[in-house]
This record gives C-alpha cells, sequence and structure tokens, in this order.
C-alpha cells in the first residue's frame, strides 16, 4: 500500500525535519527528520516496507523490525490527523 497526502495539506521543509499544515483548518504538524524521511518515502511512491527498508539500509543499527515499527507508527499518527490518504 502506498500514501499520498491529502490535496489541502502543504508542507515545508525545515532545519530539523518538515512541517505539515492542514489548510483547511489551520493546524500544523511538525515532524522530526526521521519522520519527514519516512514521508518522503512514501511520497516518492514506496510502499511501506520500501519505506522501512529504506530507514534501515538510512540506519544500518536499527534493526529491520524496529525501522517497520516506526514506519507504522508514523503513517498511523499522520492517518489520525487525517493527513494522508492510502492509495490501494
Amino acid at each position: 500500500m502506498t500514501f499520498t497526502l491529502r490535496p489541502e495539506v502543504s508542507t515545508a521543509r525545515t532545519e530539523n525535519g518538515t512541517v505539515l499544515l492542514d489548510e483547511t483548518t489551520g493546524r500544523y504538524w511538525q515532524l522530526n527528520d526521521t519522520a519527514a524521511f519516512i514521508l518522503s518515502a512514501l511520497m516518492d511512491g514506496a510502499t511501506t516496507q520500501e519505506a522501512a527498508h529504506r530507514l534501515h539500509e538510512r540506519h544500518p543499527v536499527l534493526p529491520a523490525e524496529q525501522a517497520a515499527d516506526d514506519v507504522a507508527s508514523v503513517i498511523r499518527a499522520l492517518s489520525t490527523a487525517r493527513l494522508v490518504a492510502a492509495i490501494a
């Protein structure tokens, strides 16, 4: 499964990650560098498994299972906040 940002969500890179703004509500979220990396992989069309693999390659000391859990946590948080939509 892949994900995309909802059309009403805009992004801005920062020194330490990314800020997401829901333009319909005015709410914003600050993503740290790791969450921003995961989001970037997903926005590039990576599946959740591919994003976890990229994260593990970026941080080889991070066990592959933890990378998969981290990707799932970021997706869960972004989905709960209604910032992303799944693409089948």
